[in-house]
């Protein structure tokens, strides 16, 4: 969105394989500095719009390009000058958590290996072959391994995220939502941009993309990204003892993709993708004892900026992929087909017990209590990913319209897991690793009828059958094989949708939908603290009502929606506890009711404000059900003995990582400096509630309501050609802990930092 400077506007560009244009049309009067990938399509002048009124956001929500108002579920939106402001900072993918109602993304593995969660609804499981009930697809390819979401955000037309199930059109192992990458395509513009951010700790981000016109009907775009941090961690142990890593927490991360589109004709169009990502820096910085016990609260005196530590920390990661795009227009019905193609390697290692020494040494540990060192490294390598999509869309204009198709999925990769022996020297002293193959095939269609020019219904059904094979080596050291060291499953559901729209008047809608959802059987490998351990498929049910549009003649846009959901057989990962042993169980249920709200107005014709909140209630409904407790904290749920040991029951907990409340906002204020230019100052603000870091109910392990502002001050000139800027990023540096490690002591890791720097942007 944009403030009502310049008389431009970003047009459609020539072709997109869902039926859909690939651009977000621009708010009318939208904010000065549109981001650069929205910017680069076309910088022709157009007519000028409105000042102060919104234009209308179109969205693929459902595989085809509609107003977001007429869509019947709940779809938020992040674009334009929004995304180009928070990414302006050098963060990855988790700093889109908070931005849109219910969506959290966290991560022990750092910029490699985010895991998403949407209602409240998500998995903290940190093994590499972990399934998540949020998909990503970026593109229009689903990335199922978890390492392969953290691909860096550039030069993007447009985020959807679309809470609920949605089973029908998306597939599998989505019952809790999907977000959506759509990436800029190349259009018969020469247009690009190029952007330079600098900032505190040595961080800089360079991101610039431009198209090529290669012919009549072949265009090209590339896109580029480089981001780099110094290691801004000092490791030093107060005894002076040499360290491995006297500096941490430094990164690499570089990015490129290429797309060329082809359109022979107007009924063949056919758009290439090849990207590629390379990483290397530091694992997550794990800090021993860091959580005051009894409370939690940072320990007195805690410096984010210094850490004592004997192990090694470090993280590698490369990862290629492509696509192939076609859609044939056959006069009533068009028909596509998506080939996706990815492979990751990745290795990671760090010092889980956060410190140095340990207590059966004579010279003791620190800081802090260290029963024992535990130094860790997991990878994966040998993988491949192979997706194929073949889908037909009806093209007429009567009340009928529908979409059906089939969908092929075969990964196959091989999961390393290393231990060494930090007081040894840091030499490995255990390896093993498993393979797993996962393939799965699906068939699918929808329908949508309008019943009347108010009354529109739609429905869909999806039917999969998903397959997994799973086998562990053991080449040194041992691991638990009381449950074998082989596992296969084999899954089958057919999931479903159901909604309707009602047009109160021509700007507002009011909707209902109910769908289901399922996720495949996980497996996960055995260990030298525990068996193989396997949790069979979950199912989800969906209601939701909302209403959306446009309100005070296109000043305002509100969608609010209720929901609740109910989850079958839910897959938890009990992590770490006491025992030091992790293992995939089922609840019998789960629950989540909630309200969501999204709202832009402009309060004046120069000043933008947006605002999203959700509440998500969400509980484990399971009285049965126990998992051991931490080594170190202080749990509150009710102690149970099974088999001489102490576990705690959860019926009745939260949901780990699900924050009740979340509430984001954005306001935005442009002063116009002459002809074509404008100063303007931005500020954005993200808050959630307290979360549980774990399945158990804890005082040290119940992470703080965190709070994160951002503040940007920039002048724009020539039209919105050029606009430098200075930034702030957790303007306040509020610092928390946002996840733990408690099988050893009170281990925590903790949110970026604040930063603050500058930025320049040219449009060309």
């Amino acid at each position: 969105m944009r403030l009502p400077r310049r008389p431009s506007a970003v047009r459609p560009a020539t072709m997109h394989l869902d039926g859909a244009f690939p651009s977000e049309p621009v708010p009318a009067g939208a904010p000065a500095a549109l981001a650069a990938a929205a910017q680069a399509q076309d910088t022709r002048p157009a007519p000028p719009a409105t000042p102060g009124t919104l234009e209308r956001v179109t969205v693929t929500a459902e595989r085809r390009s509609e107003d977001i108002k007429d869509v019947p579920s709940a779809v938020s939106t992040l674009s334009g000058e929004k995304l180009d402001v928070i990414n302006s900072g050098g963060q990855d993918v988790r700093m889109l958590s908070g931005r849109v109602p219910s969506l959290n993304i966290e991560s022990s593995f750092g910029r490699a290996f985010p895991r998403f969660y949407i209602r409240g609804y998500g998995n903290t499981d940190f093994r590499s072959n972990a399934s998540q009930p949020v998909s990503l697809v970026y593109d229009d390819v689903v990335q199922e391994n978890p390492i392969l979401k953290g691909f860096p955000v550039f030069d993007l037309a447009r985020i959807e995220v679309l809470a609920g199930p949605q089973g029908t059109l998306f597939g599998r192992n989505t019952p809790a939502g999907v977000v959506k990458f759509d990436s800029v395509k190349p259009s018969k513009q020469l247009d690009a941009y190029g952007s330079l951010a600098v900032g505190s700790l040595q961080t800089i981000n360079v991101e610039g993309a431009g198209n090529v016109q290669l012919g009549e009907a072949l265009s090209a775009r590339i896109a580029g990204q480089v981001q780099h941090r110094k290691d801004w961690v000092t490791n030093a142990r107060p005894d002076g003892v040499a360290v491995p890593t006297d500096r941490l927490e430094g990164y690499d991360d570089r990015a490129l993709r290429l797309q060329a589109a082809w359109t022979p004709s107007r009924d063949l169009q056919a758009l290439f993708n090849l990207h590629h990502r390379n990483l290397d820096g530091s694992a997550r910085l794990f800090r021993a004892n860091i959580i005051r016990k009894g409370s939690n609260d940072l320990v007195p005196g805690f410096d984010e900026k210094r850490i004592s530590t004997d192990g090694r920390n470090h993280q590698e990661l490369e990862n290629t992929g492509g696509s192939a795009r076609l859609r044939w227009s056959l006069g009533s019905v068009t028909l596509y087909s998506i080939t996706g193609f990815e492979t990751v390697d990745a290795y990671s290692r760090g010092d889980i017990d956060g410190g140095y020494g340990a207590a059966f040494l004579p010279t003791g540990g620190g800081p802090g209590l260290i029963p024992f060192p535990s130094e860790t490294a997991g990878g994966i390598r040998d993988h491949r990913q192979i997706s194929q999509e073949f889908r037909a869309e009806s093209n007429g204009s009567g009340p009928l319209g529908w979409q059906g198709g089939v969908y092929l999925f075969d990964e196959t990769y091989t999961i390393d897991s290393f231990d060494y022996d930090t007081l040894g020297g840091g030499g490995q002293s255990a390896y093993s690793y498993a393979t797993q193959k996962n393939k799965a095939w699906a068939v699918f269609g929808s329908l949508n009828y309008a019943v009347s020019p108010r009354l529109k219904l739609r429905g869909g059904l999806r039917y999969t059958n998903d397959r997994k094979d799973f086998a562990t080596t053991v080449v040194q050291g041992t691991v638990v094989t009381s449950n074998g060291l082989t596992a296969r499953t084999k899954d089958a559901k057919l999931s479903w949708d159901a909604s309707g729209s009602w047009a109160l008047d021509r700007e507002l809608n009011a909707y209902a939908r109910v769908a289901t959802g399922f996720r495949g059987s996980s497996i996960q490998s055995a260990s030298a603290f525990g068996a193989q351990t396997q949790a069979g498929p979950e199912t989800t049910t969906s209601y939701e009502l909302g209403l959306k549009g446009d309100l005070l003649d296109k000043r305002a846009r509100v969608s609010l929606s209720v929901f609740s959901y109910d989850v079958k057989n839910l897959q938890l990962t009990a992590v770490g506890g006491a025992a030091n042993v992790t293992q995939l169980i089922n609840a019998k249920k789960a629950t989540g009711r909630g309200v969501e709200l999204n709202l832009d107005a402009y309060l004046g014709e120069r000043l933008l404000v947006t605002l999203g909140a959700s509440v998500n209630d969400t509980a484990i409904k399971d009285p049965t059900l126990a998992v051991a407790g931490c080594a170190q904290c202080t749990v509150t749920d009710p102690a149970v003995t099974i088999g001489g040991a102490t576990y705690y029951r959860i019926d009745g907990n939260p949901l780990p990582q699900a924050p009740k409340y979340t509430l984001n906002l954005t306001a935005r204020y442009g002063v116009p400096a002459g002809p074509g230019a404008e100063w303007f100052v931005y500020t954005d603000w993200v808050w959630r509630s307290k979360v549980n870091f774990f399945l158990y109910e804890s005082i040290e392990f119940t992470g703080k309501p965190l709070t994160e502002g951002g503040l940007r001050l920039g002048y724009s000139w020539a039209n919105g050609k050029y606009e430098a800027a200075l930034y702030g990023r957790n303007i306040t540096n509020q610092i928390r802990a946002v996840g733990g490690i408690d099988f050893n002591n009170l281990t925590g890791f903790i949110n970026e930092p604040r930063m603050i720097g500058a930025q320049f942007k040219a449009v060309f």
